[in-house]
């Protein structure tokens, strides 16, 4: 039998980490607005400092300000005073994050801090902490319950304080017209930066391995056609290249069911002059949720003028290891 126990249990560390990011919110005053400001006037680095389990989210925030726009980097506490003090510049700003505001090793560290005369963001519980007394600016996480049965490990003070780093590099690339592109240079490598980045002109078939024919070609021919090029369909153009339709194998079927003499009749009798289509400077990202929208496999690929470039078909898709899901 499987202990219910498990499931009561997570969904009191749930609600309990949901209670407090909803009193999180209502602590986003003016003090939140000067922390931005003070982060979106850095010429240099947001340093965010951190130790313990706070340690761990100051990384993550670090990341998520590098990733979206500003440049920072995580300096361990303890390092710090032991020489990464030294990887410091006159044009950045702290961002120190404990949540009781009294941990020793913070401590250590905030006369050498002062010393620099750098700007000190304080991330912690209590305006009256000893890191908020040597901060420039505190911002100050609701008391919280932690989620154990202790209520000693950080797990529901941690959640408050990672969203408030979250909160604050969101609100500093919305300030900063932080776009997809801009996204695509920080992540030019993970799925994310796939789906910003690939274009279909880039793994589109061309020439040889485009199913195509004429409108007056037979459909038996059309067929052979088909079934070279394994696409699923055939496009239909003119003498300049311009496409004028599409026949695919459910139209191939219909015709079977209907008894049409395949090699007595032209293809332009049965093919759709209306097709779903995509542009050549297309992302393939929009390829795909076209393919997922509308049901189809295949989208012809055109130049503005009409002229065919192309076809994606949705296993060239799938084959770069592009999702819906991302």
């Amino acid at each position: 039998m499987i202990d219910p126990q498990f499931c009561t249990t997570a969904r009191f560390v749930i609600a309990s980490e949901g209670r407090a990011i909803t009193a999180l919110a209502q602590r986003i005053d003016n003090t939140f607005a000067q922390a931005c400001q003070m982060l979106l006037a850095c010429q240099g680095h947001i340093i965010v400092i951190g130790v313990g389990k706070s340690g761990h989210i100051a990384r993550k925030i670090a990341a998520t300000f590098a990733s979206t726009g500003s440049p920072a980097f995580f300096v361990h506490a303890s390092e710090a005073s032991h020489g990464d003090l030294g990887m410091l510049t006159k044009a950045d700003i702290i961002l120190v994050i404990s949540y009781s505001g009294e941990t020793q090793e913070i401590i250590n560290i905030l006369s050498s801090l002062s010393s620099l005369q750098l700007p000190v963001i304080a991330l912690t519980k209590s305006d009256q902490s000893t890191l908020a007394k040597h901060a420039t600016l505190t911002l100050v996480i609701p008391k919280v319950q932690e989620a154990d049965p202790l209520g000693l490990v950080p797990s529901t003070s941690t959640t408050a304080s990672l969203v408030m780093g979250d909160a604050l590099a969101i609100a500093l690339s919305t300030a900063r017209n932080f776009t997809a592109s801009d996204f695509v240079k920080t992540h030019p490598k993970g799925s994310l930066g796939l789906h910003l980045s690939l274009r279909v002109s880039e793994i589109m078939r061309t020439e040889a391995h485009i199913p195509a024919c004429t409108p007056d070609t037979m459909l038996i021919h059309a067929i052979v056609e088909m079934s070279k090029k394994c696409l699923g369909s055939i496009l239909i153009l003119d003498q300049d290249r311009k496409l004028i339709g599409i026949f695919t194998d459910g139209d191939l079927r219909r015709a079977v069911d209907q008894n049409i003499d395949l090699r007595r009749t032209v293809i332009e009798q049965h093919m759709h002059r209306s097709c779903k289509t995509i542009t050549v400077d297309c992302l393939a990202s929009e390829a795909l949720i076209m393919m997922e929208e509308y049901k189809i496999t295949a989208l012809p690929v055109l130049d503005t003028d009409n002229t065919l470039r192309g076809v994606i078909h949705i296993h060239d898709l799938l084959s770069q290891g592009m999702r819906l899901d991302h």
